[in-house]
């Protein structure tokens, strides 16, 4: 392990739970940006069925050129 000269610094009984409590707030941010900034993730979540985006159409073809 690369960084296991930290635990001369840190104690590992602070570090541990530190480094443990920033990985769980830090998830708990990402999960209520989520579901705080999309509109199908409740609705999912709720049990409704979330329909694919539709496929965009065909670009019309050019026309021929003339000779």
């Amino acid at each position: 392990m690369n960084q296991g000269r930290i635990w001369t610094v840190v104690n590992p009984g602070v570090g541990l739970p530190l480094l443990l409590g920033s990985v769980t707030v830090i998830a708990l941010l990402v999960h209520f940006a989520v579901l705080s900034n999309t509109t199908w993730f409740p609705k999912y979540w709720n049990g409704a069925t979330v329909a694919a985006p539709a496929a965009a159409a065909p670009a019309p073809a050019a026309p021929a050129a003339k000779k």
